[in-house]
Protein backbone atom coordinates (compact mmCIF):
# COMPACT_ATOMS: atom_id res chain seq x y z
CA UNK A 1 0.00 0.00 0.00
CA UNK A 2 1.49 3.47 -0.76
CA UNK A 3 0.96 7.31 -0.81
CA UNK A 4 1.24 9.35 -3.97
CA UNK A 5 4.27 10.70 -2.99
CA UNK A 6 6.51 8.09 -2.81
CA UNK A 7 5.31 6.40 -6.36
CA UNK A 8 6.15 7.20 -9.48
CA UNK A 9 3.47 7.03 -12.56
CA UNK A 10 4.50 6.11 -16.24
CA UNK A 11 1.77 5.81 -19.11
CA UNK A 12 2.61 2.54 -20.62
CA UNK A 13 0.20 3.08 -23.62
CA UNK A 14 0.62 6.75 -23.85
CA UNK A 15 0.12 6.35 -27.83
CA UNK A 16 -2.62 3.90 -28.92
CA UNK A 17 -2.42 4.43 -32.30
CA UNK A 18 0.90 2.28 -32.21
CA UNK A 19 -0.82 -0.65 -30.15
CA UNK A 20 -2.23 -3.66 -31.74
CA UNK A 21 -5.38 -5.54 -30.06
CA UNK A 22 -4.04 -9.34 -28.25
CA UNK A 23 -6.51 -10.86 -31.49
CA UNK A 24 -5.06 -8.28 -33.95
CA UNK A 25 -2.77 -11.45 -35.36
CA UNK A 26 -5.92 -14.10 -34.68
CA UNK A 27 -8.06 -12.42 -36.55
CA UNK A 28 -6.10 -11.53 -39.59
CA UNK A 29 -4.67 -15.30 -39.94
CA UNK A 30 -7.61 -17.39 -39.04
CA UNK A 31 -10.87 -17.90 -40.76
CA UNK A 32 -12.84 -16.12 -38.40
CA UNK A 33 -16.45 -16.25 -39.40
CA UNK A 34 -18.39 -13.10 -39.79
CA UNK A 35 -21.25 -12.42 -37.71
CA UNK A 36 -24.69 -12.90 -40.19
CA UNK A 37 -28.56 -13.13 -39.71
CA UNK A 38 -28.19 -16.50 -38.73
CA UNK A 39 -25.49 -15.89 -36.24
CA UNK A 40 -27.25 -17.06 -32.40
CA UNK A 41 -23.82 -15.69 -30.91
CA UNK A 42 -21.88 -12.74 -31.86
CA UNK A 43 -18.25 -12.15 -30.67
CA UNK A 44 -16.50 -8.80 -30.35
CA UNK A 45 -13.13 -8.33 -29.06
CA UNK A 46 -13.19 -4.82 -27.04
CA UNK A 47 -9.28 -3.72 -26.56
CA UNK A 48 -7.27 -0.89 -25.58
CA UNK A 49 -9.73 -0.21 -22.35
CA UNK A 50 -8.46 0.73 -19.41
CA UNK A 51 -8.44 -1.73 -16.56
CA UNK A 52 -6.90 -0.70 -12.84
CA UNK A 53 -7.04 -3.24 -10.02
CA UNK A 54 -8.11 -1.50 -6.93
CA UNK A 55 -7.44 -2.57 -3.36
CA UNK A 56 -7.89 -0.93 0.25
CA UNK A 57 -10.81 0.08 2.48
CA UNK A 58 -13.98 0.35 0.78
CA UNK A 59 -14.98 3.34 2.85
CA UNK A 60 -11.96 5.49 1.27
CA UNK A 61 -12.21 3.68 -2.35
CA UNK A 62 -16.19 3.94 -2.41
CA UNK A 63 -15.75 7.98 -1.63
CA UNK A 64 -12.79 8.05 -4.14
CA UNK A 65 -14.40 6.16 -7.12
CA UNK A 66 -17.88 8.30 -6.67
CA UNK A 67 -16.04 11.56 -6.95
CA UNK A 68 -13.96 10.80 -10.13
CA UNK A 69 -16.85 8.59 -12.03
CA UNK A 70 -19.89 9.36 -9.80
CA UNK A 71 -20.39 5.50 -9.58
CA UNK A 72 -20.27 3.30 -5.99
CA UNK A 73 -18.24 0.32 -5.51
CA UNK A 74 -20.79 -2.80 -5.53
CA UNK A 75 -22.66 -3.34 -2.61
CA UNK A 76 -22.45 -6.87 -2.48
CA UNK A 77 -19.88 -9.50 -2.98
CA UNK A 78 -19.59 -10.46 -6.84
CA UNK A 79 -21.66 -7.12 -7.60
CA UNK A 80 -20.80 -4.83 -11.00
CA UNK A 81 -21.60 -1.57 -11.15
CA UNK A 82 -22.19 0.62 -14.58
CA UNK A 83 -22.19 4.42 -15.06
CA UNK A 84 -25.04 5.59 -16.98
CA UNK A 85 -23.16 5.68 -20.11
CA UNK A 86 -22.15 1.77 -19.82
CA UNK A 87 -18.69 3.01 -20.37
CA UNK A 88 -17.06 2.18 -17.08
CA UNK A 89 -17.67 -0.04 -14.61
CA UNK A 90 -16.13 -1.54 -11.35
CA UNK A 91 -16.54 -5.35 -10.12
CA UNK A 92 -16.09 -6.99 -6.46
CA UNK A 93 -13.10 -9.42 -6.98
CA UNK A 94 -12.65 -9.97 -3.54
CA UNK A 95 -12.99 -8.46 0.07
CA UNK A 96 -10.86 -5.85 -0.87
CA UNK A 97 -10.01 -5.80 -4.45
CA UNK A 98 -11.81 -4.26 -7.59
CA UNK A 99 -11.24 -4.65 -11.19
CA UNK A 100 -12.15 -0.96 -12.66
CA UNK A 101 -12.41 -0.53 -16.21
CA UNK A 102 -12.88 2.81 -18.50
CA UNK A 103 -12.67 3.81 -21.95
CA UNK A 104 -8.86 3.43 -23.22
CA UNK A 105 -6.84 6.08 -22.51
CA UNK A 106 -8.29 7.75 -19.46
CA UNK A 107 -6.25 4.89 -17.03
CA UNK A 108 -3.66 6.65 -16.61
CA UNK A 109 -5.05 10.47 -15.51
CA UNK A 110 -7.50 8.30 -13.57
CA UNK A 111 -5.09 6.70 -11.66
CA UNK A 112 -3.10 10.10 -10.67
CA UNK A 113 -6.31 11.24 -9.50
CA UNK A 114 -7.51 8.43 -7.70
CA UNK A 115 -3.96 8.47 -5.55
CA UNK A 116 -4.33 12.10 -5.15
CA UNK A 117 -7.57 11.59 -4.06
CA UNK A 118 -6.76 9.13 -1.60
CA UNK A 119 -4.17 10.44 -0.15
CA UNK A 120 -2.48 8.78 3.26
CA UNK A 121 -4.96 6.07 3.10
CA UNK A 122 -3.86 2.35 2.93
CA UNK A 123 -4.41 1.27 -0.55
CA UNK A 124 -2.97 0.01 -3.95
CA UNK A 125 -3.90 0.85 -7.90
CA UNK A 126 -2.15 -1.29 -10.45
CA UNK A 127 -3.02 -0.68 -13.97
CA UNK A 128 -3.20 -3.99 -15.95
CA UNK A 129 -4.48 -2.81 -19.19
CA UNK A 130 -1.84 -3.68 -21.02
CA UNK A 131 -2.42 -7.80 -19.85
CA UNK A 132 -5.75 -7.96 -20.31
CA UNK A 133 -8.43 -7.83 -22.62
CA UNK A 134 -12.15 -8.14 -22.79
CA UNK A 135 -14.42 -10.04 -25.19
CA UNK A 136 -17.92 -9.45 -25.88
CA UNK A 137 -20.73 -12.08 -26.56
CA UNK A 138 -24.30 -11.27 -27.55
CA UNK A 139 -26.97 -13.42 -28.35
CA UNK A 140 -29.73 -15.87 -27.99
CA UNK A 141 -27.58 -18.49 -27.83
CA UNK A 142 -24.66 -16.86 -25.62
CA UNK A 143 -25.73 -18.62 -22.43
CA UNK A 144 -25.66 -21.73 -23.91
CA UNK A 145 -22.12 -21.32 -25.02
CA UNK A 146 -20.77 -20.39 -21.82
CA UNK A 147 -22.89 -23.45 -20.10
CA UNK A 148 -20.51 -25.77 -22.15
CA UNK A 149 -17.21 -23.11 -21.70
CA UNK A 150 -17.58 -22.49 -17.74
CA UNK A 151 -17.91 -24.42 -14.93
CA UNK A 152 -19.86 -21.82 -13.07
CA UNK A 153 -23.55 -21.74 -12.63
CA UNK A 154 -25.01 -19.11 -15.57
CA UNK A 155 -28.86 -19.89 -15.00
CA UNK A 156 -30.26 -16.28 -14.98
CA UNK A 157 -31.39 -17.37 -11.17
CA UNK A 158 -28.02 -17.35 -10.20
CA UNK A 159 -26.49 -15.00 -12.65
CA UNK A 160 -28.37 -12.41 -12.66
CA UNK A 161 -27.31 -8.77 -14.75
CA UNK A 162 -24.55 -7.12 -12.58
CA UNK A 163 -22.93 -9.90 -11.16
CA UNK A 164 -19.12 -10.87 -12.21
CA UNK A 165 -17.29 -13.36 -11.13
CA UNK A 166 -13.80 -15.12 -11.77
CA UNK A 167 -14.56 -18.64 -12.59
CA UNK A 168 -12.71 -21.70 -14.85
CA UNK A 169 -13.19 -21.09 -18.41
CA UNK A 170 -11.83 -24.04 -20.58
CA UNK A 171 -8.75 -24.83 -19.11
CA UNK A 172 -7.68 -21.31 -17.67
CA UNK A 173 -9.27 -18.59 -15.39
CA UNK A 174 -11.64 -15.30 -16.67
CA UNK A 175 -13.83 -13.02 -15.19
CA UNK A 176 -17.01 -13.45 -16.38
CA UNK A 177 -19.35 -10.27 -16.26
CA UNK A 178 -23.01 -9.75 -16.81
CA UNK A 179 -23.41 -6.26 -17.59
CA UNK A 180 -26.78 -6.46 -18.92
CA UNK A 181 -29.75 -9.23 -19.34
CA UNK A 182 -28.29 -9.57 -23.05
CA UNK A 183 -24.58 -9.24 -22.95
CA UNK A 184 -22.05 -11.17 -21.10
CA UNK A 185 -18.34 -10.26 -21.11
CA UNK A 186 -15.13 -12.42 -20.54
CA UNK A 187 -12.32 -9.96 -19.22
CA UNK A 188 -9.00 -12.68 -19.91
CA UNK A 189 -5.44 -12.71 -20.06
CA UNK A 190 -3.63 -11.15 -23.07
CA UNK A 191 -1.74 -14.54 -23.31
CA UNK A 192 -5.01 -17.09 -23.33
CA UNK A 193 -6.60 -14.24 -25.81
CA UNK A 194 -5.94 -16.43 -28.70
CA UNK A 195 -6.76 -20.10 -26.71
CA UNK A 196 -10.50 -18.10 -26.10
CA UNK A 197 -10.73 -17.13 -29.61
CA UNK A 198 -10.57 -20.36 -30.49
CA UNK A 199 -12.50 -22.26 -27.90
CA UNK A 200 -15.10 -19.86 -28.54
CA UNK A 201 -15.21 -20.21 -32.58
CA UNK A 202 -15.56 -24.31 -31.65
CA UNK A 203 -17.98 -24.42 -28.91
CA UNK A 204 -20.53 -21.99 -30.91
CA UNK A 205 -20.20 -23.39 -34.47
CA UNK A 206 -23.55 -25.10 -33.92
CA UNK A 207 -24.69 -21.01 -32.96
CA UNK A 208 -23.65 -20.05 -36.26
CA UNK A 209 -21.09 -17.99 -34.20
CA UNK A 210 -19.36 -14.57 -35.61
CA UNK A 211 -17.18 -12.62 -35.18
CA UNK A 212 -17.76 -8.24 -35.50
CA UNK A 213 -15.01 -5.94 -35.83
Amino acid sequence: MSNPSSVNLFDSRADLSMAESPLAFSMSRRNVPAAGADSRVVLRERPFLGHLILRGGAIVLDEAVREELGINLPGRPQGLTLDASGERSIQWLSPDEWLLIVPGGEEFDLEGRLRQRLGDASFAIVNVSGGQTLLELEGEAARELLMKSVVYDVHPDHFPAGKGVTTVFAKTSTILRRPSDTRWELVVRRSFADYCLRWLLDAGEEYAIGVET
